[in-house]
């Protein structure tokens, strides 16, 4: 897990303006992989975003794969970084993962304020669906 953080990290200092690291963010949304639109529902809408953007957990084999999408293209690309650093993880993976990278890349201090908020929206929802699937798992409910 380490290792594709520091990569990831690594890309985004690769460039060497932020209108660059823009364009790449802008880039990873748009590879997102579509969202089917049974996802696309208003339970899974995150509040606290100026866009729409919907965010879905699935639990397959212990691991959560976050399935997401926004209507703005910079916003779908925060929602991609987070879907390529929290996928794929275990919900005890997910809650010990501090979103540290953020401030590393320099987004944080690159976002507008309201684009800020909604980064912890997306964060706090991402948290929230963990917590859920590990108190299901821990319950023996799944």
């Amino acid at each position: 897990m380490e290792q594709s953080l520091d990569d990831l990290i690594q890309e985004f200092k690769n460039f060497s303006t932020w209108e660059d690291r823009y364009k790449h963010l802008i880039s990873m949304g748009k590879s997102l992989p579509p969202m089917n639109e049974e996802y696309r529902v208003e339970e899974n809408k995150v509040r606290g975003c100026q866009s729409q953007v919907w965010l879905f957990p699935e639990l397959v084999d212990g691991k959560i794969i976050f399935h997401a999408d926004s209507d703005a293209s910079i916003v779908k690309g925060i929602v991609s970084l987070l879907v390529k650093v929290y996928s794929h993880k275990a919900p005890d993976e997910i809650l010990a993962l501090k979103p540290d990278f953020i401030e590393e890349i320099g987004l944080k201090q690159h976002l507008s304020m309201s684009r800020a908020n909604g980064l912890s929206s997306m964060l706090k929802q991402i948290s929230m669906y963990a917590l859920a699937m590990k108190t299901k798992i821990d319950m023996g409910l799944i």
